[in-house]
């Protein structure tokens, strides 16, 4: 079922890090969206997602950021948005029931994001842009990818994964359990598999991470 957004609609943005505060804080600078910065990591990412929900009754929440990579046709600078999120660090087992790799027990095996923001999504023109959008499946952990050896591992289970973060599912499942509508806009600030000891990422926020965030902007004017 599509979620209709109209033009009085609350937008909640969560992002992790200062550094990608500061970056959207630049370009909303209307009051026009709910911004707030989580910490790194599922619990705190959770945490602030239902803090935002209870105090603010955002009618749509956004996680905004950056991500490592993960594909062919991936490149630093391009934004990764989500059709589907599933953990990367999570495994049940059978011993108390049927679910797979990525699964909390007695939850979807990957959330949804909302179809109505992803048709929206798909929907901007990067014609002349420097960045492509790429929707896909992202997948969340608590772990910063920084060797092509733990990359591997998580591809081996989620080989159509297109970002590994580690918020957005977090995020996914506390929207999930309080019925928001849900994505992630994820910019690629390194390609793991194609990087040696994180210097894409170092060098993302050294020489290019300014422009990067504009995408979330076109999207949340598009709504």
């Amino acid at each position: 079922m599509k979620t209709k957004i109209n033009t009085d609609m609350k937008i909640g943005i969560i992002v992790a890090m200062d550094s990608e505060y500061e970056r959207l804080a630049k370009l909303f600078t209307d009051g026009s969206v709910i911004l707030q910065k989580s910490g790194i990591g599922k619990v705190n990412a959770a945490l602030q997602t239902l803090q935002m929900i209870k105090e603010h009754k955002p009618d749509v929440i956004i996680s905004s950021g950056c991500a490592g990579g993960n594909g062919d046709d991936i490149n630093v600078q391009d934004v990764v948005v989500s059709t589907q999120l599933a953990y990367h660090d999570v495994y049940c087992g059978k011993a108390i029931g049927d679910s797979v790799y990525g699964q909390v027990q007695g939850l979807p095996a990957r959330f949804e994001a909302d179809p109505y923001l992803l048709e929206k999504a798909k929907a901007i023109n990067t014609e002349g842009k420097h960045y492509s959008i790429h929707p896909g499946l992202m997948v969340t952990g608590d772990w910063f990818v920084d060797s092509k050896e733990k990359m591997r591992e998580i591809i081996g289970h989620f080989p159509e994964a297109k970002a590994v973060e580690m918020e957005s599912t977090a995020i996914a499942h506390a929207c999930y359990l309080n019925k928001v509508p849900f994505i992630s806009f994820r910019v690629i600030s390194d390609i793991p598999l194609r990087d040696t000891d994180a210097s894409q990422y170092h060098d993302f926020w050294k020489t290019i991470a300014d422009n990067s965030f504009q995408v979330t902007k076109t999207f949340v004017e598009s709504l």
